[in-house]
């Protein structure tokens, strides 16, 4: 059970920064319909991403051992700061269009933590459909959720959100290279 809020909040953190930027994104106005499609190439990536760092994690978790802790949880503080300088910042994440190209980059773009992260679990040995599923569902959800805020709101809200899910990935990492085992 534990494993599992563990994987939810993870799939929370991650989902933090796809928001963030959705909200901006949202601004531009988008049609329902487009919203749909931004949320779901979003949480595709979002599910894709995390097998492949999964794969070469346990591959290299082979090799490494409690090095790939430290190297793993490294990731995690540097991603997490990143996410948080961004937002103090108040430097927009992303000026993607959402079309055509534009939608694969963004989304590509807004899942490239899932892949460090995933790199990262594949050294624990996680189960590989359980976070896939976990992370693309809520990464959808909260892209949508920001899109559609965006579109309804302002842009205040959107950075809070990536402040979040930084220092969560921050506290996940430094809690990996304290306990590895």
């Amino acid at each position: 059970m534990s494993d599992l809020v563990t994987v939810a909040l993870m799939a929370l953190a991650l989902s933090m920064d796809a928001f963030s930027i959705s909200v901006g994104i949202g601004l531009l106005g988008l049609r329902y319909k487009r919203i749909v499609l931004v949320s779901a190439t979003v949480g595709f990536f979002h599910m894709i991403m995390p097998v492949v760092g999964i794969i070469i994690g346990r591959l290299l978790s082979e090799y490494m051992g409690a090095l790939a802790f430290f190297i793993g949880g490294s990731g995690l503080i540097v991603l997490g700061m990143q996410m948080i300088i961004s937002s103090v910042k108040k430097e927009p994440s992303s000026l993607f269009s959402p079309i055509g190209t534009g939608l694969v980059v963004f989304a590509m773009s807004v899942s490239m933590d899932s892949l460090s992260l995933g790199l990262t679990l594949g050294v624990l040995g996680v189960n590989t459909w359980l976070i896939s599923t976990f992370f693309g569902v809520a990464s959808a959800f909260f892209t949508g959720l920001g899109l559609m805020i965006g579109k309804k709101a302002g842009y205040w809200l959107g950075t809070g959100g990536e402040w979040i899910g930084g220092f969560v990935l921050l506290i996940f990492g430094v809690k990996m290279i304290l306990t590895p085992f």
